[in-house]
């Protein structure tokens, strides 16, 4: 959505209350009033439509006892935390955030975990690699210009997010639940790895059957 400079003539205690509103909300006094003028006139908004995802995920992922959902200081990224069952239970952060321009792009995902255990970024990044050749085997056909666009380093891995086919933005529910999903699955598949440490070739013909069952009933394949 284009954006233009507008002069406005408002009080100045209205503009006092809405910069302690904006300060509150981690965003610009600009922003704020965009978002109330447009919510008004019943127009969606980029941070509207962000906003109405990000709640529709925490609505879907609280319930799951595997995750932890991380207050929001904005409205741009949430963040969901998983306890790893490995010696100490370290935690897995799941960092998404959400594109302006959905179309094909809708965002993209960090994984990442805190540690100095060398053994526990060893094992970390040979499920990442694993990871990233199963979907680059079973799905990237379906994805603009035949690839899945993940990579990975120090520990971190990164998947952009996209609309395998063409289409109109979808709706905030169903962009929430392919994104709920796919993070469901991934914490599911790793840590059915880290169970299966001794018996890699075990863990993977696990990983690849639940990966199977995610990709027949996915609402959407990001």
């Amino acid at each position: 959505m284009n954006r233009s400079i507008y002069s406005l003539v408002l009080m100045d205690s209205v503009v006092e209350a809405v910069d302690q509103l904006a300060a509150q909300m981690h965003t610009s006094r600009s922003n704020l009033i965009n978002q109330i003028l447009a919510e008004h006139v019943s127009m969606m908004t980029p941070e509207k439509r962000t906003k109405d995802i990000f709640s529709c995920m925490e609505a879907m992922m609280e319930p799951r006892t595997a995750f932890q959902i991380q207050s929001r200081p904005g409205d741009a990224m949430l963040s969901v935390r998983s306890s790893l069952q490995y010696k100490y239970k370290p935690t897995i952060r799941y960092s998404v955030k959400l594109y302006r321009d959905a179309a094909p792009m809708a965002g993209a995902l960090r994984v990442s975990l805190r540690t100095q255990s060398e053994a526990l970024l060893d094992a970390l990044q040979t499920f990442f690699q694993g990871w990233m050749q199963l979907e680059d085997r079973q799905v990237a056909d379906r994805f603009p210009a035949g690839q899945v666009f993940a990579v990975m380093e120090d520990g971190k891995y990164n998947r952009e997010f996209i609309w395998p086919e063409p289409t109109e933005q979808p709706d905030p529910q169903t962009v929430a639940q392919a994104i709920a999903e796919y993070i469901q699955v991934f914490d599911d598949c790793m840590k059915t790895y880290f169970a299966c440490l001794q018996e890699p070739r075990q863990a993977w013909r696990d990983i690849q059957r639940r990966y199977a069952q995610y990709c027949a009933q996915a609402p959407a394949v990001l």
